[in-house]
């Protein structure tokens, strides 16, 4: 545990330390797109914070070669040369992405090779655990395009989800935590070394997102872009095939016992399969909701547009913060959940928990909806949002006679043309935050 987690502290570190030169480097090589319909924040902000968390990857795979225990894993295994050279492909399309902007389908030919290239190296499915039926042996062509679905499948999901200040690296950190549980459980309480190669991809995962984070959090100072978004997709697509399609189930030993303990006991056997689909759950959803949506319109499946499930809890009422805490709730809800049924299957508080929680998680998302009213007597004590309207309506009537009394004085009583221009919509601060609305106010009459 010791040597994961000092991987994951160096990759943090190191995505941390570089994304702050990464962002005057972006901001020099102009890739500062434009303000697109589509987009929530009102200001150019620079891109490629990809190429931070690429080399956070790479440190992570570098650091984690020259330990004890890790440095095994490297000799026994290709998979770690396999994700690197699959994530340096996909890295680099995503800058060329995030400076020229590539066409979709160029980028989809791109993620596919990607996958290739790490199923020529040896990462790849090749036995799916199958309830009922037991491990199926996969051809090489099966195996090949059932890989290659899923990488292209949590890339798109992952970039599709990148809408938010912060939102796609903290769901996949929290996807990425979750299942570095799960396989070091696998690696360390069953011995299969097999899982080990997956455990240490969710560690520099969780490295990655956490180091990038702060500088992305709202208001974002720079944005991950394709670069990034395309990269921890990869990574976490690549952990999920290395312990879904190469970890025996028969190898955990679980079949003892009467028939109906050996029904119980089997359950865990089968989150392998189950666990990589719970942790992109959200961004799944969201991803085959924008391909139907978008499919009913005539439109292409790659048409950008406004309609995503971040987009819809902005438009609800919630608060930038707010639409991307609620997001993690659910990702956090659905992985962990997954992760807890697969420790103990035949916990009734386990189920009960989950739907506690998704009852809450229900309110939340509903909340703006039923915005309470504090009564008149508490109204002086309580933020406007919870006055009454009759309150403003009442005020509004008040300073109308002010405002004709005013206009009725005539041109001389009106400030100079120059000292009443109204400030623009979207204006922001110098740390390129935003502005989701317009502005009611003046300029500065002191010029």
């Amino acid at each position: 545990m010791r040597e994961y987690l000092l991987t994951l502290c160096i990759t943090a570190a190191v995505t941390y330390l570089l994304t702050g030169p990464v962002r005057k480097f972006a901001i020099v090589a102009g890739a500062m797109p434009e303000i697109r319909a589509r987009d929530v924040h009102r200001e150019p902000t620079p891109r490629l914070g990809g190429i931070a968390m690429f080399f956070g990857l790479c440190a992570g795979l570098l650091v984690a070669d020259h330990l004890t225990n890790l440095g095994t894993l490297f000799e026994k295994s290709n998979e770690p040369r396999a994700l690197l050279s699959g994530a340096a492909l996909i890295w680099l399309i995503g800058v060329l992405d995030d400076k020229f902007e590539i066409d979709a389908l160029i980028k989809l030919g791109g993620q596919m090779i990607a996958a290739g290239v790490m199923v020529m190296q040896g990462l790849t499915i090749l036995w799916l655990p199958i309830p009922g039926v037991g491990s199926v042996a996969l051809t090489q062509w099966q195996g090949t395009l059932l890989t290659v679905a899923l990488v292209v499948i949590t890339i798109n999901a992952v970039n599709f989800v990148d809408g938010l200040d912060g939102l796609a690296a903290g769901m996949v950190c929290i996807a990425a935590t979750a299942f570095f549980l799960y396989a070091y459980r696998i690696w360390y309480s069953y011995g299969i070394e097999a899982a080990a190669p997956a455990t240490l991809f969710a560690a520099i995962l969780m490295g990655m997102c956490l180091g990038f984070l702060p500088h992305n959090m709202h208001p974002a100072r720079i944005f991950m872009g394709d670069s990034g978004s395309m990269l921890i997709g990869l990574v976490l697509a690549a952990g999920a095939i290395s312990v879904t399609g190469q970890v025996d189930p028969d190898a955990l030993k679980l079949f003892a016992g009467s028939e109906k303990e050996a029904v119980h006991q089997t359950v865990p056997v089968y989150i392998p399969l189950l666990l990589p689909l719970t942790i992109i759950a959200v961004p799944a959803a969201d991803l085959i909701l924008a391909i139907v949506r978008r499919t009913w319109r005539g439109q292409s499946p790659f048409a950008a547009d406004r309609g995503h499930l971040h987009h819809r809890l902005l438009e609800i009422g919630h608060s930038h913060s707010r639409a991307v805490l609620i997001m993690y709730f659910w990702s956090a809800l659905i992985a962990f959940g997954a992760l807890a049924y697969s420790v103990n299957s035949a916990s009734m508080w386990i189920v009960l928990s989950v739907v506690i929680l998704s009852t809450l998680g229900l309110v939340l998302l509903l909340l703006p909806r039923f915005t309470p009213r504090a009564p008149r007597w508490a109204e002086a004590f309580v933020p406007p949002r919870y006055r009454r309207r009759r309150a403003s309506v009442t005020a509004l009537g008040a300073a109308a006679p002010e405002t004709s009394q005013e206009a009725a004085e005539g041109p001389q009583a009106a400030p100079p043309a120059g000292d009443r221009d109204p400030v623009a919509a979207g204006v922001s601060g110098a740390n390129g935050a935003t502005a989701v609305g317009a502005r009611a106010e003046w300029a500065d009459r002191s010029r």
